[in-house]
């Protein structure tokens, strides 16, 4: 039988052990007791992992004073649409991978071959004043949007479509015709009914509840400062939400410093006034001092510039070999380097890359300047008084090009004109500020060559740049682009829900409009956003507007936590 040595004889076994034993008796235990620890914590970091916490704020500087932080009148001012895109939701909204998912709506469903739309709306949804919101709210937004006496900017998305009440949570849209992107449409930030109800049209745009907004989005507006210009200087923003709400934000609090102008709101970057600094342009990059606290976001807009022809004002753009000589002439790689500091893509086609809608594979004009001569030469387009100018006839190989004073524009102009001189063609550059350019020349079409901008949507629909019913203001076809087989695809490609059917017709649109060359496409340029490194979980790279950078602003956190791994999803420890 073995017996257990008592407590005294515990006590006295370190007096048997010599020095060197009781120093190896000590390791042992120190070692076991290490190794215990030890596994406990790796078994931790085994069994658990890192994962959003709530808590944690973040002060960010915007350019611009709001002004309207209502939806329904926003849509002009980039300060505007920053504020509402964090107060207000809509039907639908976008994630971070460009897919629209139900926000306000639970489900949906489209009949009727694209001309009904039903939306199921939530019913747990609060207004931050504490009122319920309902398909009420839905209904009187969208009238307000239709009705001319508001001056809405998003009248024209909503021309022709009937909205009818079904229940408190569930309404229908009806479409006279169908329209694949009309989604996109239902984005649009819904207003209190309860609140804006018995406002006047005359009125709405006056009453201090623009600047004192109601919503349903993620944060609610606590504080609101102003200058002594009465311009809005600071908004405070909490999350709204219970902590167990699927719609409550990580981050506790958002603090918005606005300032009239890039310069300055960089200044207060420099002097660590704010964490975030919004979209700033390329050009200003260099006054940034301390990025290495900041991640550097280069965001892309569905956005390019490009030299538009018009065939109608030019002989000599008539010629579609010259319009392809052009195009192979343009180093469009230069330009994104010597203009943009490498900031930006160069564009191709009349859908960019990383825009929905947008063909791989396309056969496109690569730089080729000895091609172009090549091509030039063969169709008559000689240099025979040898004074640099190629001609035909008595037609010389000249041409106007017309933009904006934008520091940018002017250099890109200036690039090209010398592009182009090395295949014979003569350039005279015109530079006007941009209302000039929009009312004498845009407007009108009287240009023969302009370099200018596009703004396309998430969805977009180039059926306003590029049919022939379009030519004319407010079209935006400013190639004056004219083409049965292109017009078309574009006609059917809007009617499609199908998204591979629409593609399809995309690609072959994108195709042709290369093929004809009624323009150069040239480039677009990143937008420059800073967020401080320890704000985590913004993934977006590509967005439609600036103030879409904030489109999953749910998923943001500074704090984390550690959460138990498990394969039917993770649990709080």
């Amino acid at each position: 039988m073995i017996k257990i040595p008592t407590i005294y004889q515990w006590q006295k076994f370190p007096n048997v052990l010599n020095k060197k034993e009781r120093y190896f008796i000590i390791g042992i235990t120190i070692l076991i007791i290490v190794s215990i620890f030890g596994w406990i914590i790796a078994h931790k970091f085994a069994t658990t992992k890192i994962a959003p916490n709530f808590g944690g704020s973040f002060t960010e500087g915007i350019i611009g004073s709001p002004q309207y932080l209502n939806p329904v009148l926003s849509q002009a001012s980039d300060s505007d649409r920053d504020v509402t895109e964090l107060i207000f939701s809509g039907l639908m909204k976008y994630n971070n991978k460009g897919e629209l998912i139900p926000d306000l709506a639970q489900e949906y469903k489209i009949g009727d071959n694209g001309k009904i739309y039903e939306f199921i709306l939530r019913n747990d949804i609060m207004w931050h004043d504490g009122e319920k919101f309902t398909a009420d709210d839905v209904i009187f937004t969208i009238n307000i949007i239709q009705n001319s006496d508001y001056r809405s900017p998003l009248k024209a998305g909503w021309s022709g479509v009937e909205i009818e009440k079904i229940d408190d949570y569930k309404i229908k849209f009806k479409l006279k015709t169908a329209y694949a992107p009309f989604l996109a449409n239902t984005t649009t930030g819904i207003i209190a009914k309860h609140i804006w109800g018995k406002i006047t049209p005359v009125d709405f745009s006056l009453i201090p509840e623009n600047l004192n907004p109601v919503g349903t989005g993620p944060y609610k507006l606590t504080k609101i400062k102003k200058d002594n210009n009465g311009f809005v200087s600071y908004i405070k923003l909490e999350a709204f939400g219970n902590y167990d709400s699927d719609r409550r934000p990580f981050i506790n609090e958002i603090n918005l410093n606005f300032y009239p102008d890039e310069i300055t709101a960089i200044k207060a970057y420099n002097r660590g006034q704010i964490d975030n600094l919004s979209i700033i342009s390329t050009k200003n990059i260099s006054l940034i001092k301390g990025e290495n606290r900041s991640n550097v976001k280069k965001l892309i807009l569905p956005r390019y510039f490009a030299v538009f022809f018009n065939q109608s004002r030019s002989n000599v753009l008539s010629d579609k070999t010259v319009r392809q000589a052009l195009n192979y002439a343009t180093n469009k790689k230069q330009i994104v380097e010597d203009v943009l500091n490498g900031n930006g893509e160069t564009v191709d086609s009349p859908i960019p890359a990383g825009v929905w809608g947008h063909a791989e594979n396309l056969k496109i004009y690569d730089f080729a300047q000895e091609h172009a001569k090549n091509i030039l030469e063969a169709a008559g387009w000689k240099d025979a008084d040898n004074d640099g100018i190629r001609e035909k006839g008595i037609e010389k190989l000249e041409i106007e090009l017309i933009t904006t004073d934008l520091k940018e524009l002017q250099r890109v102009a200036n690039i090209l004109q010398e592009q182009w001189l090395k295949i014979g063609v003569k350039t005279n550059i015109k530079i006007l500020d941009i209302g000039e350019v929009q009312q004498k020349y845009v407007r009108p079409r009287e240009y023969q060559a302009l370099l200018f901008g596009e703004v396309l949507g998430a969805d977009p629909d180039p059926f306003s740049f590029w049919h022939s019913t379009q030519k004319k203001d407010p079209g935006l076809n400013l190639a004056i682009y004219n083409n049965v087989k292109v017009d078309a695809l574009l006609k059917d490609a809007r009617q499609i829900l199908e998204p591979e059917l629409r593609l399809k017709k995309y690609a072959e649109f994108q195709q042709l409009v290369i093929d004809d060359a009624p323009v150069v496409f040239l480039y677009s340029s990143y937008q420059i956003y800073l967020t401080a490194k320890n704000i985590k979980g913004f993934e977006n790279k590509n967005i439609s507007l600036p103030s879409k950078r904030f489109i999953d602003i749910e998923k943001w956190y500074i704090k984390t936590q550690r959460i138990k791994k498990s394969f039917d999803g993770a649990k709080n420890e």
